[in-house]
């Protein structure tokens, strides 16, 4: 069953993404996923929602926020990996050194 996303959350993200304030931006390892597995990227911030790409373990990916407003109520942060924009669970992203 697919979950509206929040209108807020929506508007902040798109208003995070097109800042382009590198304050805001964190840089993010996919940590944790099984070896040979990789991260899914969805659409929105719900396991449900439509995956739009997948990043290899220890990618790099570029973070924009952070939110537990979600349907789940879990943790999912706004990333982009190469042309590839969407939300990933908090619980695979580790801060890259």
């Amino acid at each position: 069953m697919m979950h509206p996303v929040p209108r807020r959350v929506r508007a902040a993200a798109v208003l995070l993404v097109l800042s382009g304030a590198p304050a805001l931006a964190e840089t993010f390892r996919v940590d944790d996923v099984p070896p040979g597995d990789s991260l899914g990227i969805r659409e929105a911030p719900d396991a449900d929602s439509p995956a739009v790409g997948r990043a290899p373990a220890n990618a790099l990916l570029r973070g924009a926020g952070c939110t537990n407003d979600t349907p789940s109520g879990r943790t999912w942060c706004r990333v982009k990996y190469g042309a590839v924009v969407g939300w990933a669970r908090r619980r695979y992203l580790a801060p890259a050194d």
